[in-house]
């Protein structure tokens, strides 16, 4: 199989984007990289420095003392900010609360892009996000746009909340908060979520993961035959 196929996933937050493209890329024997878990990083960093996101300036400077790498353990996707692994910290919700805003500066966006784009130069790639099949990889060979109802989605997230030992985030809380970065992910002026006219949209209200990892085999291998 030659080199530089790309399998983009894009679609709305809690829909599962990440759990396929890892199950994805360990079929396929691609790499999966989790360009959501890039934004988040750039949320947690800018959380901790207290960066401004009104002042333009203290943006672009953030981003020049920014290094993102990823390493992969067992297919596991992880994240390090700076040499400090944050993949499980990137995950709670004070990042949540604020990664659709950070995702949506013109600025972040580039640099972000930029990395993402060479990370799929060389390499058979999966990677899921918001506009990887619009914007990042628009000549990506496979496109999946991911969608599921919205009380699923929160039931969902809820559900990994609390097997990750959060003990104070309600329902309530997840369903607003998912609310939101739908609103803010659609109607962003940068890069806003859309499905690529060549997406194929993958709903996940009522099958499985076995059922969805199923359902993309079948349409890779429409493009990727062995």
């Amino acid at each position: 199989m030659r080199k530089n196929l790309v399998v983009a996933i894009d679609g709305y937050s809690s829909c599962g984007k990440s759990t396929l493209a890892k199950a994805l890329a360990k079929k396929l024997g691609f790499i999966y990289i989790d360009s959501g878990a890039m934004y988040r990083a750039v949320t947690l960093y800018f959380i901790r420095n207290q960066v401004d996101m009104t002042d333009t300036e203290a943006v672009k400077d953030a981003l020049q003392h920014i290094e993102l790498n990823f390493h992969s353990r067992d297919y596991q996707s992880h994240i390090t900010l700076n040499g400090e692994e944050v993949s499980e910290e990137i995950r709670q919700m004070p990042v949540s609360e604020n990664v659709s805003e950070v995702a949506a500066n013109k600025f972040v966006r580039k640099d972000m892009v930029k990395q993402q784009q060479r990370m799929g130069k060389s390499k058979n790639i999966v990677m899921d996000g918001r506009d990887i099949g619009t914007t990042v990889f628009p000549d990506a060979q496979v496109k999946f746009f991911m969608t599921a109802d919205p009380k699923i989605r929160a039931e969902r997230r809820f559900k990994e909340l609390q097997s990750k030992g959060d003990t104070t985030t309600t329902m309530e809380d997840v369903f607003e908060n998912i609310a939101h970065r739908d609103f803010l992910d659609t109607t962003r002026a940068e890069s806003p979520l859309t499905r690529a006219e060549d997406a194929v949209i993958l709903d996940n209200t009522e099958i499985t993961e076995q059922e969805q990892l199923d359902f993309a085999i079948e349409q890779v291998k429409l493009h990727f035959p062995e």
